[in-house]
């Protein structure tokens, strides 16, 4: 079952590609983030895909959990915000406390104590892994949820404010899209992982990541011709 989110990293790749391709052009602080996200999910997709082929050992256990389940969230709703907020200071402050979610994330990741008997399954459950109540069991919800909500309650507010313009509707498609796919990679993929079932966690990894780069495809063909 590695073929699937060994996929996900390789599209996670190619879409953060693009991202840095249209940065160094456009210099838009959101494809820099973006891209910064993407590359995380590849890196956590890439862990999924050794642990599911080769049995998962602690570090990759570590690496899947603080990038794929709690630091990519973040980082998309940052570039998010980005596209929604103009006013630098605001943003700058936003930044300061990304940067503070990271360093968190990854020191409580780092030294948490890990139960290796869970690491024998398929798919290990953060639960059991580093056992329940602990401060790294608890950052997907104290981090990764709440920005999800960011991401796509921006993602929705972008699409409402196109909704009824024709010269739009293909941004308008595009940024469903890109909601549709955080929602199956955060609902349905962190669901099947919480139940340890590593084959639509796989599936819904790959499925995601590919909806959210057809609908920024699609959403970026319009804003070429029709500049934000």
């Amino acid at each position: 079952m590695w073929l699937f989110p060994g996929l996900a990293a390789l599209v996670a790749l190619a879409f953060a590609a693009l991202l840095a391709r249209q940065f160094a052009r456009r210099r838009r602080s959101y494809q820099a983030i973006w891209a910064i996200a993407l590359v995380m999910y590849a890196v956590a997709s890439g862990a999924v895909a050794l642990g599911a082929a080769n049995g998962w050992t602690a570090g990759e256990f570590r690496v899947y959990w603080a990038l794929g389940a709690v630091l990519n969230v973040p980082f998309l709703a940052q570039g998010e915000l980005d596209l929604l907020i103009p006013r630098r200071g605001v943003r700058w402050a936003l930044y300061v406390l990304l940067a503070f979610i990271t360093a968190y994330t990854i020191a409580v990741v780092r030294t948490a104590d890990i139960h290796t008997a869970s690491l024998a399954q398929d798919l290990p459950s953060g639960k059991e892994v580093f056992g329940d109540g602990t401060a790294a069991y608890r950052l997907p919800q104290l981090i990764a949820i709440p920005a999800y909500l960011v991401l796509v309650g921006g993602t929705l507010w972008s699409a409402w404010r196109m909704r009824g313009r024709p010269e739009l509707r293909d941004r308008f498609w595009g940024t469903l899209l890109i909601a549709f796919g955080a929602t199956i990679i955060a609902g349905f993929g962190s669901a099947f992982a919480a139940l340890g079932h590593l084959a639509p966690f796989s599936i819904s990894l790959l499925v995601g990541i590919a909806l959210m780069f057809i609908g920024f495809l699609r959403a970026t063909r319009t804003a070429q011709v029709q500049p934000r």
